[in-house]
């Protein structure tokens, strides 16, 4: 089971208050979570990657392990506490300004 946790905007979107538990089958890689999600939350198809091009959302960056994901290759697997579900998978929506 792999923990997600959304910014709060998709949270909204996706009528949950808290984390989402997902089933992921195969290897647990950003592809195969976000896949999982829109495919268990159909309204957030578009809001996280670009429907065409599958490419992150500006403003939007992934972290799991104290780490930032954002620019890691969609394929490369997850770390293994996110695989076991010991730790979760953030999306962050970014915040930009002067």
């Amino acid at each position: 089971m792999i923990r997600v946790v959304l910014p709060a905007h998709l949270r909204t979107l996706a009528r949950v208050s808290g984390d989402v538990d997902l089933d992921v089958e195969g290897q647990v890689t950003q592809r195969s979570v976000l896949d999982a999600l829109e495919a268990r939350y159909p309204m957030l198809h578009g809001t996280i990657r670009d429907h065409v091009t599958q490419q992150r959302r500006p403003f939007l960056r992934f972290f799991a392990c104290e780490q930032d994901l954002s620019h890691d290759p969609p394929d490369a697997p997850l770390p293994d506490a996110v695989a076991s579900g010991v730790e979760p998978f953030f999306i962050v929506g970014a915040i930009a300004g002067g």
